[in-house]
């Protein structure tokens, strides 16, 4: 199966971004030309933001544009620039438990970003819309594995509210205006050069720091937990590949990424201690608000039309991201 064409110019929006940086450098490899959009806000540290625009910039292919998505002039301008044919939309604000007290920040960034997005693609027409939702959409959703045919309509973070709202936006959009749009449900991304604010990579500086780690619920906790390089394939298997239409002739579709197989957070932790070279002082907590105790992927459709599973272990995923975490980090542990 043909991933990409490298005649066709692909925009990534959060190009810095953890999942940004590596799809856009996926895609720079095989010599497609990207144009990379963001903010460099500083919800994480934007040194490692810059250092992930570094090795962009090495490229000839790869031009990047500071911005912001919530400025409708400001992606309209992108959009008159460079005509992208197909575009990935990957800039959000992320985090669950940050959306609690920072509610404003997901509004502006996650829903009317996501909405200047649909409104650029609709006045200059693109092949194909992708677009970031997130396993979060399922919020305390009992029936396992979660599928994309589950009603997710409870959700417990507003977070998770405006991934849902971005899977509605684009159906609406995808039916009056015949914009193709796939929507993909991540499944806890994890790897070298990720986003600081996820559990594992704060777990790797307390650890390497002797500090205590805190682990909710008492560590009775699952996650599909994803690697990086199993999301970039999974991403890039479907972006010269739109929906055909559903039964109404919609041209949408959602997938799930995720591993397809949950980890008990005790055992990932021993994973990564192994990896550290090091064991971590714990502190037992009860569940957080917004948060949920398991999450567990149903992928059949990503294998039906794609003949493709994600299925890096752990052990193998945790290794890569502690040498990573190692080198980048040396100066500091």
């Amino acid at each position: 199966m043909k991933k990409t064409e490298s005649d066709k110019t692909y925009l990534v929006t959060g190009a810095a971004g953890f999942i940004g940086f590596f799809l856009s450098k996926a895609l720079l490899n095989v010599g497609n030309k990207v144009i990379g959009f963001d903010n460099l806000n500083d919800y994480y540290e934007v040194s490692l933001k810059n250092s992930r625009l570094k090795i962009l910039e090495a490229y000839d292919n790869f031009t990047f544009v500071k911005g912001d998505l919530a400025k409708k002039e400001e992606v309209f301008q992108l959009f008159e620039e460079y005509h992208p044919v197909i575009v990935v939309n990957l800039a959000a604000q992320a985090g669950v438990r940050y959306s609690i007290d920072n509610p404003e920040a997901y509004m502006q960034s996650n829903v009317m970003g996501f909405f200047h997005i649909l409104e650029a693609c609709r006045h200059y027409p693109v092949e194909h819309l992708v677009f970031a939702s997130s396993s979060s959409v399922y919020g305390a959703n009992e029936k396992i594995p979660f599928s994309t045919g589950d009603q997710v309509d409870q959700p417990v973070s507003l977070y998770a509210a405006t991934k849902k709202s971005n899977e509605l936006m684009a159906y609406s959009y995808s039916k009056l205006y015949k914009i193709p749009v796939t929507g993909l449900r991540f499944f806890t991304v994890y790897g070298p050069m990720g986003r600081p604010d996820m559990a594992y990579f704060k777990f790797a500086k307390k650890i390497m720091a002797e500090e205590e780690i805190e682990i909710y619920n008492h560590g009775e906790m699952y996650r599909d937990f994803t690697y990086i390089d199993d999301i970039i394939t999974g991403i890039e298997n479907l972006l010269c590949y739109p929906p055909k239409g559903d039964l109404q002739g919609v041209l949408y579709k959602i997938y799930n990424i995720g591993n397809n197989k949950p980890e008990k957070l005790m055992d990932f932790i021993s994973v990564l201690e192994k990896c550290l070279g090091k064991e971590a002082k714990k502190v037992f907590l009860p569940m957080q608000q917004g948060d949920v105790p398991r999450t567990y992927a149903d992928v059949d459709d990503l294998i039906r039309d794609f003949d493709f599973k994600p299925n890096t272990s752990i052990e193998e995923g945790l290794s890569a991201f502690a040498d990573w975490f190692k080198e980048y980090y040396k100066d500091v542990i």
